[in-house]
């Protein structure tokens, strides 16, 4: 059976621990399977011995789908096959307890898994796998960011569209999504400057409007909504506020 026609294990940050970051395995030498053995601190993983003598260990699963069994003789090429598929195995666990926690960017579990030390081809198998299990999805992600973004910490589209990029969302699809968004700058900006605008309580009417300008600027909000919500904010029409003045020493 090819585990990527398998159901896909439940996404947990618990239960079972991932293996280690994969090292440099020496290549056993082949020969005939002559036990095959859980392994006393993970039953999910098994001991393969070769002419009687530990060779090295392999995922239980994983061992299930390359068709391993006791007395089948082992050649270079076989093992090889074996340990590839450990590798993949061992990453495929590594990236569900990534994910185990939040929803990532493809681009954020390739980082995860090469920090962790697989090989490219192996990281390409996993991802792979993943999109299978529709356990990947960066339109989706997108789409679940500005959503969370927009309805708890309110920000301009241009840095919501920074934070996706840096996710590693590709510029069309973010554009896209933020295309899609119920975005109404001006709202979220006025509401925000609502807010903040008690900060500056103890500032001059122009230092309070430069500051709490500079402040929506620095979340993503455009000038338009900048100007409006800062006009709401102070009640007099007046924004005091020059979007290309620098921000004075110790302004925040």
């Amino acid at each position: 059976m090819n585990q990527d026609d398998a159901k896909p294990p439940r996404r947990s940050g618990f239960g079972r621990r991932p293996q280690p970051e994969p090292d440099e395995r020496p290549q056993p030498r082949p020969g005939r399977v002559t036990d095959l053995s859980p392994q006393a601190r993970d039953r999910e993983r098994l001991n393969v011995e070769i002419d009687g003598a530990f060779a090295f260990g392999i995922d239980r699963e994983a061992a299930l789908a390359e068709g391993l069994r006791i007395g089948e003789h082992l050649d270079a090429a076989r093992i090889a096959a074996l340990l590839a598929a450990d590798d993949t195995a061992r990453a495929t666990a590594a990236a569900l307890a990534f994910l185990g926690y939040r929803p990532r960017t493809e681009r954020e579990v390739r980082d995860r898994l090469r920090e962790r030390g697989f090989a490219p081809a192996t990281i390409d198998a996993v991802v792979a796998r993943l999109h299978g299990w529709r356990y990947l999805d960066d339109a989706g992600f997108a789409r679940a960011w500005v959503e969370r973004r927009v309805e708890h910490h309110p920000r301009g589209r241009r840095l919501l569209e920074q934070e996706l990029r840096r996710k590693g969302i590709d510029r069309e699809l973010a554009r896209d999504t933020l295309d899609e968004a119920p975005l109404d700058e001006i709202a979220a900006a006025t509401e925000l400057a609502r807010k903040r605008a008690a900060t500056y309580a103890g500032d001059d009417p122009a230092t309070a409007r430069r500051r709490l300008g500079a402040y929506l600027q620095r979340r993503g909000f455009g000038y338009a909504a900048v100007r409006a919500a800062l006009a709401t904010a102070f009640g007099d029409g007046e924004t005091g506020f020059d979007p290309d003045e620098p921000p004075q020493p110790g302004e925040t």
